[in-house]
């Protein structure tokens, strides 16, 4: 299928302010109780992406994460102010490659890459449903 409204260089923003619930004690991703966590970074970089291409997809479709690959640089105090920008830099097929970066007031706080694919929402559910359904039935194989 074609998407003919995705194109190279679409961009996505999010901009929040950086409270106690991003932390990295309050997410449980480390011990300090006043710094963005480093989950809450990749959190609004996934967001910026999305917002960047779902809205002009068609109806029924959607992109959902493959991979992300990220450098959280330097510490963000809470009540700092977080900017994240990405921008779609490849297409290839139903995958789609967006450069990512992050900064507060002060500057660059981390950057990476991020790995989407357009998919049917339906299609997605439907296999969802069928890998609940093998475990119902015993059928799924242990690691």
């Amino acid at each position: 299928m074609d998407f003919p409204r995705v194109k190279i260089g679409l961009t996505g923003v999010v901009q929040k302010t950086i409270e106690k619930e991003d932390t990295a004690l309050a997410i449980g991703s480390g011990a300090l109780k006043t710094l963005l966590a480093t989950p809450a970074l990749v959190a609004m970089m996934i967001e910026a992406s999305v917002k960047a291409v779902d809205p002009l997809l068609l109806e029924g479709f959607i992109t959902v994460g493959k991979a992300i690959d990220i450098t959280h640089e330097k510490p963000t105090c809470q009540g700092m102010t977080v900017t994240v920008k990405s921008v779609l830099k490849a297409i290839d097929g139903n995958k789609l490659t967006f450069e990512l970066t992050a900064y507060d007031e002060v500057g660059i706080i981390g950057k990476g890459y991020h790995e989407r694919h357009i998919v049917s929402q339906k299609g997605i559910l439907q296999k969802a449903e069928e890998r609940r359904k093998l475990l119902e039935s015993g059928m799924a194989k242990a690691l």
